[in-house]
């Protein structure tokens, strides 16, 4: 099984792909378990000091003017994660648990939260055991990071609460941890707070929710490429002049896709036909642009993540030169910002694809496709009500779009005045990449069946490689009748998957 292990200096987002989705082993290097070491010895000398220091020998938030006595400080690391486990509604899935866990675990790897190495090995052994701790939907503001999904978390290394184990089942944490031969661990001074204070939640969904997007986009350009191809549409556009002339990487990226995929093809180009066109749709002409520019807003997203990959988010931190200092770095913005940056492109890009498939299904902007595309319309109603299903899933992605990032609810009695509701962000963001696979999947099944249409016409090799995947794979029935039940659930199996790009990648080339 691979391993990824956790130095001081970050990880990467492949790390953290193979940790929540492929179940990948987690390892301590001996770097990092001497920085926990080191910072330990820090923490715990300014313990033994009268001075009150905030996160060791204080309270916290709201509740950080009372000094603690050193009896009760074990016992206050205990009650803030006991207190903080507040959280309500769903579980969220076990990857977002997994990816939450293992980017906490990176921070406390950094030598900069004062947290002892046995602790960091419980966390390391709990995600090796496939103990994934119950976390619920709602509870975090994203601001002093994602504090309660977080304390479910920290719950479950104390042997508390309630985790999933290897086999699914739900049980007490407690008997899950014996069962694996792990001790809870018993918190000492500042390492509740550390546990809880980061922006791992947000940043997990949004390292998957660029992976997800990555592929999403490579399919959209794809989609896009067939449905120009059914309308008979002109591939002039996609020049590489000019588009160089508006030098925009994603949008170069996306039209550069396009032509591979329209390479050959025998219906493009027939704009001037029986019914002249002098310029295609909008949504046909500026698939590029559209495409593109969702393209650019990732690079920019994957930037802030590589960046929080980086980050050692706590507070306070233990720096190099001994001191511990209170900061902000817990606060959300950075990322809760890119995470709706991405909901509103992802909400653009479906809209674009929905009036590409409404255009192959009518009969007076189709340009000689039957109404429909139904065999025999009026009979059969052809694919109208799956673009009624693909125009529910766009019309839930604008409401989506609305950023959660532009609120904040003050909290803590004031002293938590503003937050950034980041995890707000990321789980409206993966329910949009949801129903963005599931409307370019609609797409794809409108344009194949609308090429298929056009007969004597040859369409692209890649083309061809598309819709002969798609009937391979069910998601057409038998027959002349196949297209009576669409099998939309396959169809958004198909594009989930990867085997969309896998099939017309065998014809193209990696596309970008």
């Amino acid at each position: 099984m691979h391993t990824v292990v956790v130095g001081t200096s970050g990880v990467t987002a492949s790390d953290v792909l193979a940790v929540a989705r492929g179940g990948a082993r987690v390892e301590l290097s001996a770097e990092a378990v001497a920085a926990l070491a080191a910072a330990r010895e820090i923490v715990d000398a300014l313990a033994a000091k009268p001075e009150p220091v905030y996160g060791v020998s204080t309270g916290f938030g709201a509740l950080a003017t009372r000094h603690i006595s050193q009896e009760l400080r074990a016992q206050l690391q205990r009650n803030i994660v006991r207190s903080h486990a507040a959280g309500l509604g769903p579980r969220v899935e076990r990857e977002v648990v997994r990816a939450l866990m293992f980017l906490r675990l990176k921070t406390v790897c950094s030598g900069h939260t004062g947290v002892r190495p046995e602790v960091a090995q419980t966390m390391a052994d709990v995600l090796n055991a496939g103990i994934t701790p119950v976390v619920h939907e709602y509870g975090s503001l994203g601001c002093s990071g994602d504090l309660a999904p977080l304390s479910h978390c920290a719950l479950a290394l104390m042997g508390e609460g309630d985790a999933e184990g290897p086999d699914g089942s739900v049980r007490p944490a407690g008997e899950l941890l014996a069962e694996h031969g792990i001790a809870p661990v018993e918190l000492r001074e500042k390492e509740g707070l550390a546990l809880l204070n980061g922006t791992d939640g947000m940043l997990g969904m949004l390292v998957m929710a660029l992976a997800d997007l990555d592929a999403l986009y490579k399919c959209a350009d794809i989609t896009a490429a067939l449905s120009l191809e059914a309308l008979l549409g002109t591939d002039k556009v996609l020049a590489p002049e000019l588009h160089a002339i508006r030098p925009h990487p994603g949008q170069g990226a996306s039209a550069a896709n396009m032509l591979a995929v329209l390479k050959g093809s025998e219906l493009t180009g027939h704009h001037q036909d029986d019914a002249p066109r002098v310029q295609d749709a909008y949504s046909v002409r500026c698939a590029p642009q559209v495409a593109g520019a969702g393209r650019d807003t990732m690079a920019h997203a994957r930037l802030v993540a590589e960046r929080e990959l980086a980050s050692a988010v706590d507070n306070p931190v233990v720096l190099p030169d001994g001191r511990v200092e209170s900061n902000g770095n817990f606060h959300g913005a950075p990322v809760a910002y890119v995470l709706d940056f991405l909901a509103i492109a992802a909400a653009d890009l479906a809209s674009i694809a929905e009036r590409r498939t409404d255009r192959l299904l009518d009969k007076n902007r189709s340009h000689g496709l039957p109404p429909f595309l139904a065999d025999d319309a009026g009979v059969d109603s052809g694919l109208m009500i799956a673009q009624y299903t693909q125009a529910a899933l766009v019309s839930e992605m604008k409401r989506l779009a609305v950023p959660a990032s532009a609120d904040s609810i003050p909290s803590s009695a004031m002293q938590e005045d503003h937050v950034s509701m980041g995890w707000s962000a990321a789980r409206k963001l993966r329910t949009a990449v949801d129903n963005l696979t599931r409307v370019v999947a609609i797409e794809l099944y409108a344009a194949t069946r609308a090429i298929e249409l056009r007969e004597g016409l040859t369409p692209a090799a890649a083309s061809q490689a598309a819709i002969t995947a798609v009937r391979a794979a069910g998601v057409q029935g038998p027959g002349p009748d196949r297209f009576l039940a669409p099998d939309l659930a396959a169809a958004d199996a198909f594009v989930r998957d990867g085997r969309l790009v896998a099939a017309v990648e065998r014809v193209t080339g990696p596309l970008a």
